[in-house]
């Protein structure tokens, strides 16, 4: 494992004002709108949003394809500004994880993973998380507010960047591997249907053809179960759709979801059918965290089985990955091989999560970031784990 501080100007952009666009909270039609009103054509949209996403480009006097006249105003009333990285943490198992700073005195974080077939950047979307499910180590931090767009596509961005600059030291290494991102998942700190508009803008950024052309496939995003929101990503959204299930009845996810008190079981299975009917290449991908002795029996198992009957999805089973003060235990391995089992014969598509970037906290449920808590749910975590010797 290693460690690295990062000085906030190890990526220096141009000091900013208050009153300059940051192009980073802007999608191509936004971006369109802007240059127009600048009275400029609309391919200079299409150009820079090429020089900024795919290109990683900040500084407007780089932008050769521009005229001179645009080179020199586009500072004056515009900025290319992201979320400043702060701590660069380095896994045993080669996962990268950067605290980012974002306003407001917070910082989120986000977990980039490779492998030898693909690179998955694990994205945040809110400063901390406005739900409080009960295993997971962001909830206890609390919340502080929504990400902006810029705030969210702006990590990628970063991201992007570092992953640049290795590739750069990894050709001086024989047959050393370049890592590149080829999957993006709303799967770090926060809810991002919570978040919809800014996590929707971010969303076609990511699989626009002059940004990071990902693919539909390839960009997941996670959810609770904000219902209403479900049934809006159905229709507005091109992307892959995962749902934080943990639970087959109501009264289990009622303690380890709390949204599900809002959104029970029966109205979140029939959001899922939504959001898959008439599309036959769509599935949901259900995550499910192992909790032993919670709900890991093979009973729970097939009461699974029976929620999930029609629904055309995969489940994931995650190991829970424990942290200070968590009043969970991982499940042991055999009664996660005999529930996945159940799974199995039952022709549900199973797969166990692998647990990566566990020693720098970058595994599934771990990132917390530093929050200004507007909700004092960190202050009472603290004093119940004081309380409870943990």
């Amino acid at each position: 494992m290693m460690n690295t501080e990062i000085e906030t100007n190890v990526f220096p952009l141009k000091v900013t004002t208050a009153e300059k666009v940051n192009l980073l909270d802007l999608d191509l039609p936004a971006l369109t709108e802007f240059f127009v009103g600048l009275q400029e054509k609309n391919f200079r949209a299409q150009q820079v949003f090429k020089w900024i996403h795919q290109k990683g480009v900040a500084d407007f006097s780089l932008m050769t394809d521009l005229s001179l006249s645009l080179r020199k105003k586009l500072p004056e009333v515009c900025e290319i500004r992201a979320p400043i990285v702060a701590r660069e943490d380095v896994s045993s198992d080669g996962t990268r994880k950067w605290l980012m700073k974002v306003e407001g005195g917070n910082y989120i974080e986000t977990v980039f993973i490779p492998e030898k077939d693909r690179g998955t950047l694990c994205v945040s979307s809110q400063v901390g998380c406005a739900l409080n499910c009960s295993f997971c180590s962001t909830a206890t931090q609390g919340f502080n507010r929504n990400l902006t767009v810029s705030e969210i596509i702006g990590q990628v961005w970063r991201a992007a960047q570092r992953l640049r600059e290795l590739s750069l030291e990894a050709k001086s290494e024989i047959e050393a591997e370049e890592p590149k991102i080829t999957n993006v998942v709303m799967m770090g700190m926060g809810e991002p249907l919570l978040n919809f508009d800014a996590v929707m803008s971010a969303l076609s950024i990511m699989r626009h053809e002059l940004a990071y052309a990902l693919p539909r496939r390839r960009v997941t995003l996670s959810t609770s179960g904000v219902v209403p929101n479900i049934y809006r990503f159905s229709t507005e959204a091109d992307a892959a759709l995962a749902l934080s299930l943990h639970a087959p009845n109501d009264a289990l996810r009622n303690q380890l979801v709390p949204i599900n008190k809002k959104y029970p079981i029966a109205m979140l299975m029939d959001a899922c059918r939504q959001y898959t009917v008439d599309k036959p290449n769509r599935h949901v991908l259900m995550e499910y965290v192992m909790l032993r002795g919670v709900n890991d029996s093979v009973e729970i198992a097939k009461q699974l089985v029976k929620i999930l009957e029609g629904i055309p999805c995969k489940v994931n089973l995650i190991p829970f990955n424990p942290f200070p003060g968590a009043d969970y235990e991982r499940s042991k391995v055999e009664d996660i091989q005999a529930f996945r089992a159940v799974l199995m014969r039952a022709g549900l598509v199973t797969t166990l999560r692998k647990t990566r970037g566990e020693d720098i906290d970058a595994a599934c449920g771990q990132l917390v970031g530093r929050i200004v808590d507007k909700t004092r749910r960190n202050e009472r975590f603290l004093q119940k784990t004081a309380v409870d010797g943990k």
